[in-house]
């Protein structure tokens, strides 16, 4: 069996195996055993557990997992949309959105959701430790009407 090691895509078995993550960081423990801190990929979490808990997760698992959220994202989103054709002639106000995140890739996913929904949204990708500092300045250059903020 390959040496897992960092960087490396993988599941975990204790957990029927239902989350990828990219592994983070590995630490060793002063009985030998191996403790891995997790990054999810599809999913915004981080996690640990033990090294041999994890096992590897092909690249075209990966993929196909990948394809399978896509679709349900696009299918809640097309299922929204024809709630919103069948209200009527109602006008519906959103608002503005700036989005502040500590993480590139979901900042990258977050825009391409706001898109696909067709909601107007300025994603802005900005490590935590800066975000205090940013927040009055960019909420006075975009005025949203609504701020979110994530960490990585």
């Amino acid at each position: 069996m390959k040496e897992i090691k960092k960087g490396d895509i993988v599941s975990r078995k204790s957990y029927g195996n239902d989350i990828i993550f990219s592994i983070k960081r590995i630490i060793k423990l002063k009985n030998n055993k191996k403790i891995v801190i997790l990054k999810g990929i599809d999913v915004r979490i981080e996690a640990d557990a033990p090294i041999e808990d994890l096992q590897l997760v092909s690249k075209e698992e990966r993929i196909k997992r990948e394809k399978e959220l896509e679709k349900k994202i696009i299918n809640k989103i097309e299922k929204e949309k024809i709630k919103y054709q069948t209200r009527g002639k109602e006008i519906i106000y959103t608002g503005k959105i700036l989005h502040l995140d500590g993480d590139k890739k979901y900042s990258q996913k977050s825009m391409l959701y706001y898109k696909k929904i067709g909601l107007d949204a300025i994603v802005k990708n900005i490590s935590e430790n800066q975000q205090p500092k940013m927040i009055y300045k960019l909420l006075q250059i975009y005025k949203p009407d609504i701020l979110v903020i994530t960490r990585s």
